[in-house]
């Protein structure tokens, strides 16, 4: 009998809630349904995705970041389809390969000059399990700083980073000696850091939950503290990294030197997992300091041909495409187009953010009508108002966003690098429609509200 996907997926191609409610995520389907997502996507390509009945949607998502070259890139795929034929020794383990070897050559030719060595495993949260062993190890301290509302994964210790309640509840204890400061705080930094005993400081450049931007002294000084009070700069570049912001890294913005940099999301077009810290030496050499502990950290698919390949072949498509100043130019100008609007609406407080990482936030306006009926909304459940304009962007002019964090009125977009001038203004109009809708009282926009708040309520008394 010949196996075939192809056959597989057209044969379920209508399948998938059905299986995912009896064997996966039984809530997952719950939302999706709810707010109107539940599409049957059949094909995606560059910045689109397309459902069974060919209607093109602009995904602004891009898989929470992963696909900056888009989806499906032919270039990625034909290294891919290469590897798979080649018939190349993989993880052989015992040996050293050489994609892995040319992949992190590559990547070092970004970084500054201060970092020179390269760790590769499978995803973000890997990255940063990595980082917090290399950090102890290097400084022999244990205690780890973070951030109020970072993110920086959810195995263990990983989520013992994480400044958001709503990830760790009901978990257990987390790593113990991790302590949490205000972000852009340099005061509250130096206070956690001045006893000399924390191992890392490890900071979003730019947070990804609500698209928070530092002011222009705080990476600088965040470098200038560590080096004074011995601990190791470890920047989270997961979300930011890659071209995301207009540079490369997001580091970039402020010429700052960490000792670490962790990655992934981006780094294989979406088609492998992958992720990685690129390290100093220094960190290199403490940690694999003896031929003996030459495997004492480690991850067993991490350095795999077809991760290496895909890795390889999205850094060659960033720069054939100059992806990373398509993304500064593209997103400075939606920015910019957004905030023009602010002046129009008493809802939409700014967008913010740096290349394609971008922010929309609301706020409770002044006029009486719509400040009651903004009010109703966050009684139901704060950061409601984000969906009134999500789920019209979606279900009438086909854009894709998100909700930016747990009980926040902010829409952040991640799109793919290589948005075109057509996309800029179909998503400024989208925007400028949608958030007009929302200034009708009455009107069916806010019927949508009152259902949204009925849930929340139901949902709330459920719970």
């Amino acid at each position: 009998m010949t196996f075939s996907i192809a056959e597989l997926f057209a044969q379920h191609s209508t399948d998938k809630f059905a299986l995912h409610e009896k064997h996966l995520n039984n809530q997952m389907v719950r939302m999706l349904q709810t707010i109107g997502y539940d599409r049957h996507y059949q094909r995606a390509v560059g910045q689109y995705l397309y459902d069974q009945e060919g209607t093109e949607y602009l995904d602004l998502l891009s898989g929470f970041g992963v696909f900056a070259i888009g989806r499906n890139h032919p270039t990625v795929v034909n290294a891919l389809k290469e590897t798979l034929t080649l018939e190349l020794p993989n993880l052989v383990q015992l040996d050293v390969s050489i994609l892995s070897g040319l992949l992190a050559k590559e990547i070092l030719k970004t970084t500054p000059e201060n970092i020179n060595k390269m760790f590769f495993c499978n995803s973000g949260t890997e990255a940063v399990e990595a980082a917090i062993k290399f950090a102890r190890y290097t400084t022999k301290r244990d205690k780890i700083v973070f951030c109020d509302h970072g993110y920086h994964g959810l195995t263990l210790g990983a989520l013992s980073l994480v400044g958001e309640d709503i990830f760790r509840e009901g978990f257990g204890t987390l790593l113990p000696g991790c302590i949490s400061v205000p972000f852009n705080d340099l005061e509250a930094l130096e206070a956690a850091l001045q006893n000399k005993d924390v191992a890392a400081f490890i900071v979003e450049p730019i947070q990804g939950k609500g698209v928070n931007l530092p002011d222009d002294n705080y990476l600088p000084e965040v470098e200038r503290l560590c080096k004074k009070y011995g601990t190791l700069f470890v920047a989270d570049e997961v979300q930011t990294g890659i071209g995301r912001t207009g540079k490369f890294w997001a580091i970039d913005h402020w010429n700052v030197k960490p000792d670490m940099i962790c990655m992934a999301k981006a780094l294989s077009g979406g088609f492998v997992p992958v992720g990685g810290v690129a390290i100093t030496e220094k960190v290199m050499d403490s940690v694999f300091n003896r031929m003996d502990r030459a495997v004492v950290h480690g991850s067993t698919f991490g350095k795999n041909n077809m991760a290496m390949a895909a890795g390889l072949a999205t850094l060659q498509v960033m720069e054939d495409e100059k992806l990373v100043e398509n993304s500064l130019a593209v997103g400075t100008d939606i920015i910019s187009s957004l905030n023009v609007l602010s002046g129009q609406y008493e809802f939409l407080k700014e967008a913010r953010g740096k290349g394609m990482m971008i922010a929309v936030e609301f706020n409770s306006p002044k006029s009486l009508k719509l400040k009651a009926a903004w009010a109703m909304l966050e009684a139901a459940n704060k950061g409601l108002f984000c969906q009134m304009v999500t789920i019209p962007l979606f279900k009438e002019h086909h854009i894709l966003t998100q909700v930016a964090g747990h009980g926040m009125n902010v829409i952040k977009l991640l799109p793919p690098l290589n948005l075109t001038q057509k996309d800029r203004d179909h998503i400024v109009n989208s925007f400028d429609k949608a958030i007009a809708d929302t200034h009708q009282i009455p009107g069916s926009i806010w019927d949508l509200g009152k259902n949204l708040a009925s849930h929340a309520l139901k949902n709330k008394k459920g719970s």
